[in-house]
């Protein structure tokens, strides 16, 4: 199981809207097949390690099967694996958790039990359900698995009070975070950080560019500028400004003839509603994974608003001081007691600087 989710971990961000399965068939102590969720989510990963046995070992019959989230019992695009396990005379199939998508959730194991395959379901639930967090949230929050990323001197600081930024972090950091890129469905940024730093938000330095996340911008407004290197590359790399309904038609067409997406969000209090942008964004596009790189707005309405689930704080050694740009804007705390909590789960150094990860 371990190995199986080793496996699934590293599709995680290229197969949304479907979860990051993997399946690695054994028998006598071999190993016959392996399989994971194929880019975009077809073919599945049972299908993929049936056949990657069939071409080793002419089939696969007697074999126990370890796969990481239960076999699909529906007809989609593609036919359940669970039939398809059963087809091929797989004896055991061993399982962390029950998908909790309602085409789902406990039909395909009773399919199998029913041709006659032994079901054992909780190996390793949790390491299972952090692979799939993403696709977890989606089923069962309505949104995506919310991942803010923050890079800050010691005093928290982002900028100087020149506005400038580059480079905060080493050399080190900044390929962490798009290795953190191609782990995403998405990257979120707001409006003022599109304008102020112009960014491209692609998957550079590690061979990965074909891992770039689709590239989403709260721009209420789409104040963003037409030549700016998002709207510029959004025939390479898919691009969604998310906008009020008040936004300028001529603008949503100029972004449209750009090859931009545009989507229009609900206001609270006359700014974009976060709540129901992650919600548009899981059931409208499919993303499970989001990754937010915005600037101290952004993260004081992902955080005062409960959204995120995930903090990477990337820390260098130095100090700005505090005319410098904080790393999260004041969202009107009076109490202590209401202050968001994180548990530290990791720290590490990285180059001349660390970073740490926290969850709710």
């Amino acid at each position: 199981m371990a190995s199986a989710l080793a496996l699934a971990r590293r599709a995680v961000g290229q197969t949304w809207p479907n979860p990051a399965v993997a399946a690695v068939l054994v028998r006598d102590g071999i190993v016959l097949g392996r399989g994971v969720t194929a880019y975009g989510g077809r073919p599945h990963a049972e299908t993929a390690a049936l056949a990657q046995a069939n071409e080793r070992f002419g089939g696969s019959s007697g074999a126990t099967a370890y796969v990481t989230l239960e076999p699909c019992a529906h007809h989609g695009q593609t036919p359940p694996c669970a039939n398809a396990l059963i087809a091929a005379g797989i004896r055991r199939v061993v399982c962390p958790l029950q998908d909790p998508d309602p085409r789902v959730s406990g039909r395909g194991f009773a399919k199998l039990r029913d041709g006659g395959v032994k079901v054992d379901v909780g190996l390793m639930d949790g390491a299972a359900r952090a692979v799939n967090a993403g696709f977890l949230s989606r089923i069962e929050r309505s949104r995506p698995y919310v991942v803010l990323k923050l890079a800050t001197t010691l005093d928290g600081r982002i900028a100087t009070r020149t506005g400038e930024s580059r480079w905060i972090t080493g050399p080190e950091a900044r390929r962490r975070v798009h290795m953190m890129r191609a782990q995403a469905d998405a990257v979120m940024i707001g409006a003022g950080t599109a304008r102020a730093d112009n960014p491209m938000l692609d998957v550079r330095d590690l061979g990965l560019t074909f891992r770039s996340p689709v590239r989403i911008v709260l721009d209420g407004s789409l104040s963003v500028d037409l030549t700016s290197r998002l709207v510029r590359s959004a025939d390479k790399f898919p691009t969604i400004f998310l906008h009020r309904s008040s936004a300028d038609p001529a603008r949503i067409d100029a972004l449209t003839a750009a090859k931009v997406e545009t989507s229009e969000v609900p206001e609270t209090g006359g700014v974009l509603d976060l709540h129901k942008a992650l919600r548009i964004v899981a059931q409208k596009i499919g993303l499970t994974r989001l990754l937010c790189e915005g600037g101290g707005s952004l993260a004081a309405a992902l955080l005062s608003g409960d959204l995120v689930d995930e903090l990477v704080l990337f820390q260098a050694g130095c100090v700005i001081g505090g005319d410098g740009t904080p790393s999260v804007r004041g969202f009107g705390l009076d109490a202590l007691d209401l202050a968001p909590r994180l548990r530290l789960v990791d720290v590490e150094a990285i180059g001349r600087d660390t970073v740490s990860i926290w969850r709710r």
